[in-house]
């Protein structure tokens, strides 16, 4: 049986590409079980640091009837989609003038780029300070740290869209106002689209430090029960739902960019 031959910079065959993650996968699956094989006590690492795959899938009844699984699942999303959703409603029409109108980046600039490089853990105490440890916090969390991305990611949209589509439009007789809402948007969505998907998975990852402090229900408060609990099963099964989670709301994404944009979408 022959190889398939590995191209630079070329994605294997789709059959191929499935195959190789799915070896990754079980390979994963294998060491973990050879790595925790045995009685508790004579395991190469202990079951208070490593669990085996077996404890972790006796600890899902425990995790998802006890524990207010769902609830949490819940909680989690809403605080994302409303701190993201005014990120987006913030973010994308200043990014939009801010693309179309240099002057607006330049003005701005000095606001969005030390936003931009402050580490997302040093918002914590900021917003603790500003809105209180309560639900307020978390979605304005979210939205002050996902706010300077998206915007940087609307601007880089419109000036990626080639100047010859506005000397075009200009030719044609187009004024301002009609270059930036029918040649530039339009051709900016599929990139911003591209780009505001992956900061939403960005985000989701954010949420899960504004809930270590003061959440009632969240994945990220469910994390931080865990440990202090010595729950090591839960922690496993909690970061592999936050990962499935993550895989479905970013595949879901996709699917939309394919049906919106069907013939610049890729996965």
């Amino acid at each position: 049986m022959q190889l398939p031959k590995l191209e630079l910079r070329q994605p294997p065959a789709a059959a191929i590409g499935q195959l190789l993650a799915a070896t990754c996968l079980v390979l994963m699956l294998f060491f973990w079980f050879i790595m925790t094989l045995g009685a508790a006590e004579e395991r190469f690492i202990s079951p208070a640091i490593l669990p085996s795959p077996g404890e972790v899938l006796h600890a899902i009844p425990n995790l998802l009837f006890e524990r207010n699984l769902g609830q949490s699942i819940f909680a989690t999303l809403l605080r994302v989609l409303a701190g993201f959703s005014l990120a987006l409603l913030i973010g994308i029409p200043l990014g939009v003038l801010a693309g179309s109108i240099r002057a607006i980046e330049s003005f701005l600039r000095p606001i969005v780029i030390p936003m931009s490089n402050v580490p997302v853990a040093a918002l914590i105490p900021l917003t603790i300070l500003w809105f209180g440890i309560g639900e307020t916090q978390k979605v304005m969390f979210i939205f002050i740290a996902a706010v300077p991305f998206v915007f940087a990611t609307a601007a880089a949209s419109i000036l990626a869209v080639p100047d010859r589509y506005v000397d075009t439009a200009r030719t044609l007789g187009a004024s301002d106002r009609q270059i930036v809402l029918k040649v530039l948007l339009p051709g900016a969505l599929p990139e911003m689209y591209r780009g505001l998907r992956g900061l939403f998975g960005l985000a989701f990852g954010y949420i899960m430090l504004a809930e270590l402090i003061n959440a009632p229900h969240g994945l990220g408060a469910m994390l931080n029960i865990s440990q202090r609990r010595g729950l090591t099963e839960h922690i496993f099964l909690i970061l592999a739902l936050i990962g499935l989670i993550a895989w479905g709301i970013d595949h879901g994404l996709a699917w939309l960019e394919r049906k919106l944009f069907p013939h610049q979408a890729r996965s």
